[in-house]
């Protein structure tokens, strides 16, 4: 099915159109009749665990009439900063999965979910573990089944940085990836946030993030050596003070450095579908600029498409001619890509 993603009018401006997706949209409830899941906490090698929340398949695929439940497409959602069931992303990608006959998986990161991770460790945008342990295990678990993965924001970052990780091998946990409202270079995306109006989505950020670390500090002493929070007003004194010596980077700038996604683009070798709007307000339009030269020249032009509609915000993309009219076009787009990645890669299994 062919639809044109015509930007809602009534959506002007960058932060309405980011904003509606928290204020004015809606969609069915994870847990709800409509989208009934399970949580399962899967331990991890270093004595942690991680949360997924999971929905069955609902049917059988076109072309696949006669397939089992275990041979059902399934999708694994990676949320964004301060992400999980509540995100409209992250419902409206679990409804598409659900229309389409699909199972879904959301991994909830460390932190996110719904009972304090053992360990000191959070989460963050350069960790790639979590998620290619969770792809290991689906795999394993539905050897059969066409997989595909939808980042989202910070997940977007995470999930680009691990395409380009694993190369080639990526084709041994994924049959196709889509990167939605990616912070591609997380210094600059994080100087940019806190610009202007943009200082309200920085606060409401810290107004969870900063809790949660007071938290982690409370139940484990051994951070009281590396970790003090004084007054933090941005969202780059956070990751200085707290997310880089927690994880193991000297500072916020050099945590930026090396878990941006940026560098790691030429390396993708798995069909990618990169959807960001130049008006993003998370991030500065010359970085999709520099994302386009990393991928020409490179194979991984081959793989990746690369969507930049002038308009859509972060996480909105939203179409129709009245907000009672409303659908939207980013989850949808990562769905039908997916689909598509399926299709094809079923083709290359029988051919």
């Amino acid at each position: 099915m062919t639809r044109v993603y015509d930007p809602a009018w009534w959506l002007p401006d960058p932060h309405s159109a980011t904003l509606w997706g928290r204020l004015g949209r809606r969609e069915p409830r994870l847990g709800s009749s409509a989208l009934p899941v399970t949580r399962e906490h899967w331990d991890t090698p270093d004595g942690d665990f991680v949360e997924l929340v999971r929905l069955a398949p609902s049917g059988p695929t076109a072309g696949q009439a006669h397939a089992s439940p275990e041979d059902q497409p399934r999708l694994l959602v990676l949320h964004g900063l301060e992400g999980g069931t509540h995100s409209h992303y992250v419902r409206a990608l679990f409804r598409e999965a659900s229309t389409r006959g699909w199972a879904a998986e959301l991994l909830l990161f460390r932190s996110c979910g719904s009972a304090p991770n053992r360990l000191p460790r959070s989460y963050h945008s350069g960790d790639t573990g979590d998620a290619r342990l969770v792809l290991e295990r689906l795999r394993q678990r539905h050897p059969t089944a066409p997989l595909g993965v939808v980042g989202v924001s910070l997940g977007g970052n995470v999930l680009c940085k691990l395409l380009g990780e694993l190369g080639p091998a990526a084709t041994e946990l994924m049959d196709g990836a889509v990167a939605m409202s990616v912070p591609f270079d997380l210094a600059r995306a994080s100087r940019q946030i806190g610009r202007g109006f943009g200082a309200v989505y920085e606060q409401f950020f810290l107004k969870s993030l900063i809790p949660k670390a007071k938290d982690k500090l409370e139940r484990h002493a051994e951070l009281q050596s590396l970790v003090s929070l004084p007054r933090i007003r941005t969202l780059w004194e956070f990751d200085d003070a707290f997310t880089a010596p927690v994880h193991g980077f000297a500072s916020a700038a050099d945590y930026y450095e090396r878990s941006s996604s940026l560098p790691y683009l030429a390396g993708i070798r798995v069909p990618t579908l990169l959807l960001n709007a130049e008006d993003d307000p998370f991030l500065p339009p010359q970085v999709l600029g520099e994302v386009r030269e990393q991928l020409q020249g490179s194979a991984a032009s081959d793989w990746v498409t690369a969507e930049f509609p002038s308009r859509g915000g972060h996480v909105g993309f939203t179409a129709g001619g009245w907000p009672w009219a409303a659908w939207y076009y980013g989850e949808w787009r990562a769905a039908e890509f997916l689909a598509q990645a399926f299709a094809d890669a079923n083709r290359s299994r029988f051919a």
